[in-house]
């Protein structure tokens, strides 16, 4: 089925929440739902819509899947806490991290990830709550990549020909699937969500699973969540859309106190963009670059080389894997 666009432009956000709170009670009825809130702007905004639709037939849930950024679980919980909103928070560290060994793909790791998220994690939460309809932030870009090819987006079923009613047993209701990141941005803070939530990086699905190129394991991950606290502290004043740091598989040369060490390489990104359809690089200052190299190679354990990503998407993407 086509989705028909709605630009920023033209986004009124009080109809905007008024169509969008009358269809998801309409569709629910005297069932309840259930959102999977990760903090980013998208899953945001779906989860205050769904509170003012559904009200107490609404369980907030955080999934704990071991692959966010630090601190994150509990800066959700408390943001949301302060709006009236109670966030149950799951740990489900072991179950994704489980999926996740040995696999080296990226399409594959986005694929675990996909299936550990909606049929075992959220599908025994579906069952233990009686919810029959999952409300998730799926906006316009996410289902163009994925059905493009580009990459497949943990979120996008029906796009694919997925029946989460038959495969998962509930059904998903997307709210925001005719807006991009800029009208979502627009709707979070008519919603009344803080400007921390509505002018919030992006954030991907597959959390720092998509920043490690190779294998997810739980020390690949804790190396690059301390390295994107560095790269996010250091260019917290830089005005951009997006900022990251990757980290590659292989091994790389280097000296440390006059021995040679094979340690690892911390890529970073850093872009700007309006919807993330493109985006160009942002042409960091030798001072600024020259930091995080150094905070890079002393503060994140074994990293002994640290490169920046000046190619524009396309051809490159925003996300490494």
């Amino acid at each position: 089925m086509k989705i028909t666009e709605i630009p920023a432009s033209r986004l009124d956000p009080k109809q905007f929440i008024r169509a969008q709170t009358e269809a998801i009670a309409a569709a629910v009825g005297d069932a309840t739902a259930i959102t999977a809130l990760s903090g980013g702007v998208d899953s945001a905004a779906v989860t205050v819509l769904g509170h003012k639709a559904l009200g107490k037939k609404l369980t907030v849930c955080f999934i704990e899947n071991g692959l966010m950024r630090k601190g994150e679980p509990q800066q959700v919980v408390r943001t949301f806490r302060e709006l009236g909103i109670k966030v149950k928070v799951i740990d489900a560290r072991q179950a994704f991290f489980d999926a996740l060994r040995g696999i080296r793909d990226p399409e594959q790791k986005r694929e675990a990830i996909t299936r550990t998220f909606y049929r075992d994690v959220f599908g025994k939460l579906v069952r233990e709550s009686g919810a029959r309809f999952l409300l998730q932030g799926t906006i316009l870009t996410d289902v163009e990549e994925t059905v493009a090819g580009v990459k497949r987006q943990h979120n996008v079923l029906a796009q694919l020909g997925i029946d989460p009613q038959e495969a998962y047993g509930y059904g998903v209701i997307e709210p925001l699937v005719q807006l991009r990141k800029d009208g979502v941005r627009k709707l979070a803070k008519a919603l009344g969500l803080p400007k921390s939530t509505y002018e919030r990086m992006p954030f991907p699905g597959p959390a720092l699973a998509a920043r490690v190129v190779g294998e997810a394991t739980p020390e690949s991950i804790e190396l690059v969540r301390k390295a994107t606290a560095i790269v996010e502290e250091v260019l917290a004043g830089v005005r951009k859309f997006q900022c990251m740091a990757i980290l590659h598989e292989d091994q790389f040369t280097g000296i440390r106190k006059g021995r040679r060490e094979f340690g690892r390489q911390i890529e970073v990104r850093c872009w700007d963009s309006i919807d993330a359809r493109t985006a160009t690089p942002v042409w960091l200052t030798p001072r600024l670059l020259s930091l995080l190299a150094a905070r890079l190679t002393k503060e994140v354990p074994g990293v002994v080389s640290v490169t920046y990503n000046i190619a524009s998407k396309p051809p490159s993407t925003m996300e490494a894997v």
